[in-house]
């Protein structure tokens, strides 16, 4: 099953659901601000101007499991509220508040000159925010994941879904993925942010390369 996101990982399910809509609806205009804005029932709505925001990563056809869904291909853009980022810069973490933005769009290897390899296209398949609020997301760990299959409002993930547990145990930082963070993996690591359980994972796989 496919993971569709470097940074916040995801939901299996979720994405199940976006790879049968392939006509999304587009960003809209919820929200221009870095402040994260809710509905009265709770639901998030999507930060409009996060393409404005500090670009992280890309990634392309990544998954977590070994069986990922052959015959698709997708990246995985990663964007964060400026905010958070100049802290992160100075602290190696995540400060209260921190919107991260998951973009999936599709994989294109056929168009205009392209000759080899993959290009994103203006298909969107999927968005999701991976949001750090400590005092309203108490039950699921000060984070949480909102999924927008439709439209700019998104609804909060159970804590039974898998993203949450995955997160907990594999994410290099706090719960996000800064394992695939190139400009920011080094300032974890400088800052001594980086997890206990990410650390036990590196060197397990060093081990096992160095008997192969």
């Amino acid at each position: 099953m496919r993971r569709v996101g470097l940074l916040f990982v995801l939901c299996t399910s979720l994405f199940a659901q976006n790879y049968s809509n392939n006509s999304l609806t587009p960003p809209g205009s919820s929200t221009t601000s870095q402040s994260a804005v809710y509905a009265a029932d709770g639901s998030l709505m999507f930060p409009a101007d996060y393409r404005e925001w500090i670009y992280l990563t890309s990634g392309i056809d990544m998954s977590y499991s070994p069986n990922a869904m052959p015959g698709h291909s997708m990246f995985d853009n990663v964007f964060v509220n400026p905010d958070a980022y100049k802290s992160f810069l100075q602290t190696g973490t995540w400060p209260d508040k921190t919107i991260l933005v998951l973009e999936v769009r599709g994989a294109a290897s056929k168009g205009s000159i392209n000759k080899t390899g993959h290009f994103q296209t203006a298909e969107l398949m999927g968005r999701e925010v991976h949001i750090k609020d400590s005092s309203r997301f108490a039950a699921t760990g000060g984070w949480a994941f909102f999924g927008f299959d439709n439209g700019d409002k998104g609804i909060q993930l159970p804590k039974e879904a898998s993203c949450y547990s995955c997160h907990q145990e594999h994410a290099a930082v706090d719960t996000t993925f800064v394992q695939f963070y190139p400009t920011l993996l080094g300032i974890a690591q400088g800052k001594g942010t980086l997890t206990a359980n990410y650390r036990k994972e590196e060197a397990a796989a060093a081990e096992a390369k160095e008997k192969k």
